[in-house]
């Protein structure tokens, strides 16, 4: 019985551990995304608007491991925006998990101009809507980063504590990819970015 109770007690001090370290990394995650405003050219925000972002404290419920399965020979397509020209896209994968009880999917996609640049080759684009949308967050929907890189094995992970928000949310000049209606998850995803604390730009 206290051999059972010690490996009790060590397994809760391992999960604290990695809760402690996991916030640590959302937290470098987000300076990081906040420093690139301040370096982007192209970026809608300045240093005094940096106060008024704000996000959901970090929570590894919402880093999810989803099966995937990857989607050869897609036909192109021209990803709405809300406003502007839209880009072509494919649909690279398709993802499945389970969150909160509930089976879901979503998609990922590959810009098809962006990969023709060396850096960004490898980048892959997973954006999404949820029940949160327009109230605790931005109405048009968030985004999530990913890489081919990620795609290894059988399994890749979804980090919705990543979530952020398209430029859109922050000013009326920019063109952004609307998510597509079958990214639309009906569930309300608590994590990642809320809406813009500030005055949006016109």
């Amino acid at each position: 019985m206290k051999m059972k109770y010690c490996l009790v007690l060590l397994l809760l001090a391992g999960l604290k551990c990695f809760g402690q370290d996991y916030k640590a990394q959302i937290e470098e995650f987000r300076n990081k995304y906040k420093n690139d405003f301040l370096t982007d050219a192209s970026s809608p925000l300045k240093k005094d608007d940096l106060a008024f972002l704000r996000f959901y404290d970090a929570d590894s419920t919402y880093r999810v491991v989803a099966t995937q399965q990857l989607l050869p020979n897609e036909a192109t397509f021209v990803m709405p925006v809300f406003s502007g020209t839209g880009q072509q896209y494919v649909r690279y994968a398709l993802l499945k998990f389970v969150l909160k009880g509930k089976p879901m999917q979503l998609t990922v996609y590959r810009n098809i101009a962006l990969a023709q640049l060396p850096d960004y080759k490898d980048y892959l684009f997973l954006p999404f809507t949820d029940d949160t949308n327009g109230t605790d967050t931005y109405g048009g929907g968030r985004y999530i980063d990913m890489s081919v890189k990620d795609f290894n094995g059988n399994s890749v992970v979804i980090d919705f504590n990543k979530a952020y928000n398209p430029y859109c949310a922050f000013s009326g000049k920019y063109s952004c990819p609307k998510p597509p209606d079958e990214n639309h998850l009906q569930i309300a995803i608590p994590a990642g970015e809320k809406l813009f604390a500030g005055e949006k730009k016109h």
